[in-house]
């Protein structure tokens, strides 16, 4: 048995007869077991990845593997050894939640007393039970996308797919959905996991790879992806954001990195926090210049993401085959 669930070698696919380039010759490898993290904002290439190993999109050039099989030529293999949940539940919200996971048992061709268990499995597994003869319609946001995971478990595949799966969720819901993932993990299912959220990155994702308009430009753990950075962020909170930009000049050097500057904070990634924040309010306090606020933190993956790209993860490019690119503010 191979050590990796998925494979991918140069994969490239493009959009509107070739003027978008969604992925630009991307390889991954997945290990078994684990969660694998691809991460960047929307049009950067993730969701065209997973539809690509899902065997739903065709690569224009490259090759993948997922559990062993070929994504294009044993497209049926593959599609009996991965589930898929994306970031909108896709379940039928005028039947219940026990008849949703026994329909797609029946689809997946149990026959019906297996497809019942199931059912029932799932749903207790998933904290469903109380709620197994509702519709659909009735269930909160949490619900109903744990009860799309569910069903995409009802084959038991090795690998699942997860494509923004917390997207639109409350802090509770996406906590509850992060626990459950990393249980399902714990049994040996490997979880190929795209996010833009930095957070869920970091809780989840063993191995990570940031992309950005369709190309890799990083990889590694999230513990060393921050590591490139430095030690520690300080963060220094002027009176405005005018203030900030006039005296940024003041303490520039004092980190290897380009400076982030966000409203009235400017924020410095280094290796010896304490002693640049003495240094920060020493040149300060001899120019003269008030200080509001003045903290210490260790750097993040949206600190990383913002070095990576030179923008925040947050600042939207959407890349779509339909239309031109358009510029997005704030997270989804």
């Amino acid at each position: 048995m191979t050590q990796f669930a998925i494979q991918a070698r140069d994969i490239v696919r493009t959009f509107r007869n070739g003027e978008v380039r969604a992925l630009d010759g991307v390889s991954l490898n997945v290990p078994v077991g684990q969660v694998f993290g691809l991460l960047g904002p929307n049009g950067s290439g993730k969701t065209t990845m997973v539809r690509i190993l899902a065997t739903i999109l065709a690569p224009d050039a490259g090759s993948a593997t997922v559990d062993g099989k070929d994504v294009v030529k044993q497209a049926d293999a593959v599609r009996r050894s991965i589930g898929l949940a994306g970031q909108y539940a896709t379940v039928d919200e005028n039947l219940t939640g026990f008849e949703n996971i026994r329909m797609v048992a029946r689809l997946n061709h149990m026959d019906k007393d297996s497809a019942t268990a199931r059912a029932h499995e799932l749903l207790a597994q998933f904290s469903l039970t109380d709620a197994a003869n509702r519709t659909a319609k009735t269930y909160s946001g949490g619900m109903r996308r744990r009860l799309d995971l569910a069903a995409a478990l009802v084959a038991k595949p090795p690998v699942l797919f997860l494509d923004e799966p917390t997207t639109g969720l409350d802090p509770q819901s996406r906590q509850d959905l992060w626990e459950i993932i990393e249980g399902l993990v714990a049994t040996g299912v490997t979880v190929l996991l795209t996010t833009q959220y930095l957070e869920e990155a970091d809780r989840l994702a063993s191995q990570l790879v940031v992309l950005d308009k369709g190309k890799i430009i990083a990889e590694g753990t999230p513990a060393s992806l921050k590591a490139q950075l430095g030690t520690t962020v300080v963060a220094v909170t002027f009176e405005n954001s005018k203030a900030a930009h006039d005296h940024i000049g003041l303490i520039r050097d004092l980190t290897t990195n380009e400076p982030n500057i966000d409203g009235a904070i400017v924020e410095l990634t280094v290796n010896s926090g304490p002693q640049v924040a003495a240094e920060v309010i020493r040149r300060l306090d001899t120019a003269g210049v008030l200080v509001a606020g003045l903290a210490l933190r260790e750097p993040s993956l949206d600190d990383v993401f913002l070095n990576l790209t030179g923008h925040k993860a947050e600042d939207v490019v959407e890349v779509s085959s339909e239309g031109p690119a358009t510029r997005k503010k704030g997270r989804r």
